[in-house]
């Protein structure tokens, strides 16, 4: 029996779960652009498992074949990406989709050459305490951050 935690993560609306049951490889941030279009985001936060280490707990991600050497799964219902698809064996999961992101902190930068100018005084901006807004009070739908 391995003494690996396991690892538990899913979508935002919960339609597509699942588990990983061994050690998790190298995590990473990329910056080049397929990541930040897949993403909507600066960078994809990535982290590698073994495909036999990962089980999907409910339903399977759809994919959109990015690129003749890759396939990237996403939730069909709320479209969270979810799987950077590179090898038979191996499979990067979206670090943010874990229940618990701090467990897969990422190690190395890739594609910095994509990387946003802007991106570098991140942490100069300034802070808005949490609570308020211009929403008021929200009442979120997503699916919390554990089996159910």
């Amino acid at each position: 029996m391995s003494d690996a935690p396991v690892l538990t993560g899913g979508c935002q609306c919960g339609a597509v779960r699942f588990r990983v049951e061994g050690e998790v490889g190298r995590a990473s941030i990329c910056w080049c652009r397929m990541c930040q279009k897949a993403f909507a985001g600066p960078f994809g936060a990535l982290v590698t498992v073994n495909v036999a280490d990962l089980i999907w707990t409910r339903a399977w991600p759809s994919t959109f074949q990015s690129s003749d050497a890759v396939k990237r799964g996403f939730c069909a219902a709320c479209g969270t990406p979810l799987t950077f698809e590179w090898s038979e064996d191996k499979i990067d999961l979206a670090a943010f989709a874990f229940d618990d992101p701090s467990k897969v902190e990422p190690a190395v930068q890739l594609a910095v050459e994509s990387r946003p100018a802007w991106t570098e005084h991140l942490v100069d901006l300034p802070v808005r305490p949490p609570a308020g807004g211009p929403y008021g009070t929200v009442v979120s739908r997503q699916h919390p951050d554990h089996e159910t």
